[in-house]
């Protein structure tokens, strides 16, 4: 599910989780523990990536639809710790976006300290409103930081993606390059930010980042059990379930 790859005082972190990266209990949970493993240990920063033409593709519908509400009260709480740990990362983080950057693998992407994507045929959005199921606060709350808001209404309501150059316009990422050397950008970025003292980088990261964090903790708390009760609910997984059949499996 995960592969590294040391390249100087940068770890390069290639997602390799079946066709798409797609997020489930398990790949949810290696996930996390890599980046716990990698903040503990001595590199100075990270290259987060996919494999083939997906960097993320979001929830594993299928594994949500079939293991029912049983399943997503396990899942939906593993992701949304996911996405916490993201953000509170310490160490530069960089993604180099390969592919498709959709729903739950865009907020992985947003989550990161800087984002470069290949030009290409790649599609870049939050589609949860098309899919029919609502925002956890963090995944919220990680666009509202990353996203310009001029741009984040329409991200988040239109349910819409973006190929590169209009992803670059509108501010969801922060370069693009050609595809055979965005490993190679992606590192050197996170070479330069790796000689930045590292309890500096660390401290002024927390200091940006708190008052997203301080929003999503609170907003997380006071939704409670909610927010999964309406993932587990008929009608959201049957809307699931019919977005899946439609769209899974098709070439983009």
């Amino acid at each position: 599910m995960i592969e590294l790859e040391e390249r100087g005082v940068v770890t390069l972190l290639r997602m390799v989780a079946g066709k798409g990266n797609a997020l489930n209990l398990e790949f949810t949970q290696a996930l996390d523990e890599c980046l716990q493993s990698l903040e503990r240990g001595p590199t100075k920063a990270v290259v987060l990536t996919g494999h083939g033409a997906v960097f993320g593709a979001g929830v594993d519908l299928p594994a949500l639809v079939g293991g029912g509400p049983d399943y997503v009260r396990r899942f939906v709480p593993r992701m949304v710790a996911g996405f916490e740990r993201l953000v509170t990362f310490s160490k530069p983080l960089v993604a180099a976006v390969n592919g498709h950057a959709i729903a739950g693998g865009a907020i992985i992407m947003l989550a990161c300290d800087q984002r470069i994507l290949a030009r290409g045929k790649a599609r870049v959005g939050l589609t949860e409103i098309r899919v029919g199921v609502e925002f956890p606060s963090w995944a919220l709350e990680i666009a509202r930081f990353a996203t310009p808001p001029e741009h984040l209404a329409t991200l988040i309501l239109s349910g819409r993606t973006w190929p590169p150059e209009e992803a670059l316009t509108r501010g969801l990422v922060d370069e693009l390059v050609d595809a055979d050397r965005l490993i190679e950008r992606a590192c050197d970025v996170a070479s330069e930010l790796a000689a930045i003292p590292s309890a500096v980088y660390a401290a002024t990261k927390r200091a940006l980042r708190k008052p997203l964090c301080d929003s999503a903790r609170q907003l997380t708390a006071a939704e409670g059990s909610a927010l999964v009760e309406m993932w587990c609910a008929a009608e959201t997984l049957q809307s699931v379930a019919d977005f899946a059949a439609r769209h899974i499996g098709r070439k983009s």
